[in-house]
């Protein structure tokens, strides 16, 4: 049962020193400090339940999105949470939509992270009320339901109201059995923790083992900042685990188009699954040009964690632009967005192979894939889910990996709840961590 007005909104600014270690560093990125804008939610209700809302960013500009939470806070508060998730359409467009805030949207950029922190706490306090994990609030919904969440404006030329409850309606069959299926073995995984560009080679080598004596079969690894150096460390992950396990390479966004084709034609030995964000996450074209161009070499474009919105997937689908799909779920706006992006990859049938690692993504786009392979997809085929090992001891309800895949969340909620104790300690600039450090900088 639905319940409680808000009655409060914070954000914090909280920030982990990733950087120290190379953790997270890629080919753009050299020394990122994982971070989060982190939402909470409280009602008058007199469970006392709180709704928790995270948004990832990378150290330096926590504070803007912070900002920008601020600057929506008053769509949220005073309003009854029935109200919300009555019309969750309309409140997903209000956010969406504020006549001044979109100016410098509109739905991309800080302003939409902002939107996805607090829509994501509305989330984990409907399914906290509910008493489910938001996977299992997602499966039980009614079709009607879930299609009243989504904000169709702008996508209606590929996907309508009418198309999306028929993908839903089919997704019905079988599911039962697809959720047991679920519960029982999890969601396949693949491992994205031993190839950060940042990493040195025996750093490299003694990750790449261990992972595959914990079972791991597929291995993503940070390329684009130099070939030379691209190749070396590509035949050294090719030794350590043997030619028949997957490998998959990721760019984060380095080149252009042709230098893309050409870097990749040198690379094409080492039998990579995909080129990931191989060139601008705005360039439709520029991905659908290489796309084309990879195919004779059995490589595929996945891309998506920098996508601003629906309507760039949208066209991306349009063009072939892509092999594979990663949903981000805090650049989109929530599980609401999400959900269209999900519908139109079905339609198109291209696998979805979401984007996690960060603060919390992990936690969070779980039970996004999950919901996608027991209602929607219905299929595991060339479908995998990123999975980063940092940062999940800060989290009350971290993710379960067992045999490389992902177990379904048992706890109620959006697992996006994080502890205090790690909140405080590493609130920028105030927190314990971020004092000794910021100290010791001025020294």
């Amino acid at each position: 049962m639905v319940r409680g007005r808000i009655s409060r909104l914070s954000v914090r600014d909280v920030r982990f020193p990733t950087s120290l270690g190379g953790h997270g560093s890629d080919a753009m990125h050299t020394d990122p400090d994982y971070s989060a804008a982190y939402v909470v939610i409280e009602t008058d209700a007199e469970d006392g339940l709180k709704g928790c809302g995270i948004t990832f960013t990378l150290g330096k500009g926590t504070e803007v999105v912070v900002c920008a939470v601020n600057a929506l806070a008053h769509h949220v508060l005073n309003k009854d949470l029935k109200d919300i998730v009555g019309d969750f359409r309309g409140f997903y467009r209000q956010l969406a939509s504020d006549g001044q805030l979109r100016w410098i949207g509109p739905e991309k950029g800080v302003v939409h992270l902002a939107t996805a922190a607090i829509l994501n706490a509305v989330w984990d306090l409907w399914a906290k009320q509910e008493g489910k994990p938001v996977w299992k609030l997602l499966v039980d919904m009614d079709p009607r339901t879930l299609v009243s969440c989504i904000d169709f404006r702008y996508i209606t030329d590929v996907l309508t109201e009418e198309d999306a409850l028929e993908i839903l309606q089919k997704g019905q069959v079988g599911k039962k059995e697809r959720e047991e299926q679920m519960l029982a073995q999890g969601y396949p995984a693949y491992t994205t923790s031993c190839a950060w560009l940042g990493y040195s080679d025996d750093t490299l080598k003694q990750l790449c083992t261990q992972a595959l004596k914990d079972g791991w079969t597929r291995f993503k690894v940070k390329v684009g900042a130099d070939l030379q150096d691209d190749e070396r460390r590509c035949q050294l992950i090719r030794d350590v685990i043997g030619p028949e396990k997957t490998l998959m390479m990721d760019a984060n966004q380095r080149w252009d188009v042709p230098e893309a084709v050409e870097w990749m034609s040198k690379l094409a030995k080492f039998k990579p699954l995909w080129i990931e964000e191989p060139t601008s996450p705005d360039d439709i074209l520029g991905h659908a040009t290489i796309s084309k161009a990879l195919v004779p070499l059995g490589i595929g474009v996945a891309t998506g964690e920098q996508c601003h919105n629906r309507v760039i997937f949208k066209q991306l689908l349009q063009v072939k632009a892509l092999q594979f799909l990663q949903i981000d779920s805090c650049r989109l706006g929530s599980i609401n967005e999400n959900l269209s992006v999900l519908l139109m990859a079905k339609k198109f049938e291209i696998p979805v192979c979401p984007h996690a690692g960060g603060v919390g993504l992990c936690e969070l786009v779980q039970h996004l894939i999950i919901f996608d392979y027991v209602s929607v997809s219905a299929s595991l085929k060339n479908r995998m889910c990123e999975y980063v090992d940092h940062l999940h001891e800060h989290f009350k309800y971290p993710v379960v990996i067992q045999r490389a895949s992902y177990m379904p969340p048992k706890d109620a909620g959006y697992s996006t709840e994080m502890k205090e104790e790690s909140v405080k300690k590493h609130q920028y600039p105030d927190g314990e961590v971020w004092k000794k450090l910021l100290a010791a900088q001025e020294n």
